[in-house]
């Protein structure tokens, strides 16, 4: 059966990237578009492999080449999907994941309403504070700024097919996994 995308957003701390990437280590059918993005390479990010991190002029340059499937600025930075990050997962049969925000996840339920969104909500605003403090990513001042904005992106959560609330990360990544078969092929489960 032909392969489908799954966009899932959530504010930052939700948990999308890391269920994303267990979906990734369950199924051998799915796999998670690398994104572009202007914001500084992180300790422990590889190029190509996280994100394809670029200055702010090549950015602008493919958005004004149509590069981007979808992309936003977020936090003073670029984040975009490239049409050929996308096109490569299809081609190879693979069930794309988009880990994106909800501006660029409307973006591409316009461009491909076929596509699955699933909004991943944090039980509490208390719970996504404490993982933003313990993944020890972020200074004191853009932890402040996310748990400021996780507010606006959760106003955008009905936008979304699905609404799912990671209370527990191994039955999240179950539910989420039961969505991705909705995309038309079960796959096989990886062992």
């Amino acid at each position: 059966m032909k392969p489908g995308i799954l966009v899932l957003s959530a504010p930052s701390g939700g948990g999308k990237t890391s269920l994303a990437r267990a979906l990734v280590a369950r199924r051998d059918d799915v796999e998670i578009t690398v994104s572009h993005t202007t914001r500084a390479q992180r300790p422990g990010e590889t190029d190509g492999v996280h994100y394809y991190f670029v200055n702010k002029i090549s950015f602008e340059t493919m958005i004004e080449r149509g590069d981007f499937i979808e992309y936003a600025r977020v936090f003073d930075n670029y984040y975009g999907t490239s049409i050929k990050a996308m096109e490569n997962l299809i081609s190879r049969g693979k069930h794309a994941i988009l880990d994106i925000d909800w501006q660029g996840a409307r973006n591409v339920r316009q461009k491909y309403p076929d596509a699955i969104s699933v909004f991943v909500m944090p039980p509490s605003t208390e719970a996504l504070e404490k993982r933003l403090r313990e993944r020890r990513q972020d200074s004191e001042e853009v932890i402040a700024r996310r748990m400021q904005d996780a507010a606006n992106e959760m106003s955008h959560k009905d936008e979304f097919d699905i609404i799912i609330t990671n209370d527990d990360f191994e039955n999240t990544a179950d539910k989420l996994e039961r969505v991705l078969e909705k995309l038309g092929s079960i796959g096989r489960t990886k062992h």
